[in-house]
Order: C-alpha cells, then structure tokens, then sequence
C-alpha cells in the first residue's frame, strides 16, 4: 500500500512539475501532539486496544505555483506508551493482564494547500494523502501496519522577520490500521523558513 501511495505522488507531482516550477515555497519544522492507538495483537489472547497520546515532530516542504497555491510533502512521527488490559479470547477465558506497549506511527502526505496573506498573516487550508505506518511493541508482542493516510486540515503563519514565520497548525489524521479506522486530530507548531 505504501509502495503504491508513494508511486501515485511521484506520477501526480511529475506532471504537475512539468507545467509550471514552484515561484518561491517554505520549509516547516517542529513539535507536533497526536493521539494514536496502542494496540496488542497475540494469537492466543486476540486483539485489545486504548488511546494513547502521541509526542513526536512534523516537517513539511511546500513549493508554490501561483501566489496562493502549493503542493505539500508532509512527514510526521509520533511516540508514546500505554497501559493495555488484553484478555484471551474462548474458549481459555481469563485471567486478563497489562501490557506496557509502546507506539510508533510514521506518515508520509501528499497534497494541495491553499493560503492568503494578510499583513504579517498567512492563514493556510490542505487536503493531504499518502501511507501511514504503525508498530505497537509489548513485552512479547509486536505488531506493525501500514495503511492509507489522509489529514485534512490547516492553520496559520505569523510573519517573526522577513522570512521566517511561526506556524500553529491542526489536522484532523484518518488511517485504517490493524483493520479499523482511525480519526486522530494532531496539532503541530514550530518554525517556518520561507523562500
């Protein structure tokens, strides 16, 4: 899956690279917060899961093609640990135990953003799309996935001196790991370099 996103966005920006090279763009760098889930997955005690909360960074590279338009690479990782309670599944029955699992979700986006500048302002809104990839490790278990990725969202710049700005940004992240779907909002803010 991961193969197939990252050969649709080569395609994709290919083409759109060959109508019209970026006029200027920015580099993004910093802390980014998400919830995430801490999944355990054991033949002989099935599945348990809990939300856990994610501390991790988020980059991004943007090249504009018209004064309010650019295309976004956008890459994040998020790390946390949660206590799960997983139980055996029948016919063993309990005793249940806990599980310190620590989490690692990796994503790789894709996509359109759109923003206007308003003095020292620069409110922006994207639509991205790309891969995810998840490994949960407990003592004993490890379980790893890679899915489809989306994040809709946006946020704003603050112009600090000529070419550097501060950015607070929030998405709403949708991912379909381990068979389940997943809505995570993340939130994101650091430094901006643009050019």
């Amino acid at each position: 899956m991961m193969k197939l996103a990252l050969a649709a966005a080569f395609i994709f920006f290919g083409t759109f690279a060959q109508a019209q090279i970026p006029t200027g763009g920015n580099i993004f760098v910093g802390y980014s917060y998400s919830g995430g889930e801490a999944v355990v997955h054991a033949p002989a005690f099935g599945t348990a899961s809990h939300n856990a909360t994610l501390n991790g960074w988020e980059g991004s590279l943007e090249g504009k093609f018209l004064p309010w338009v650019g295309i976004v690479a956008d890459l994040s990782e998020h790390f946390g640990s949660h206590e799960v309670v997983a139980c055996p599944g029948p016919p063993l029955g309990p005793p249940c135990f806990n599980a310190h699992v620590n989490a690692k979700r990796f994503t790789v986006l894709f996509g359109p953003r759109v923003s206007v500048s308003i003095g020292k302002f620069t409110p922006f809104a994207h639509a991205l799309v790309g891969a995810g990839h998840v490994t949960d490790i407990a003592t004993g278990f490890s379980n790893s996935d890679t899915s489809l990725a989306t994040a809709i969202g946006g946020g704003l710049d603050y112009k600090l001196i000529k070419g550097i700005a501060w950015r607070v940004q929030g998405d709403e992240l949708h991912t379909r790991f381990f068979g389940g779907g997943q809505n995570n909002f993340r939130f994101s803010t650091g430094i901006v370099f643009r050019f």
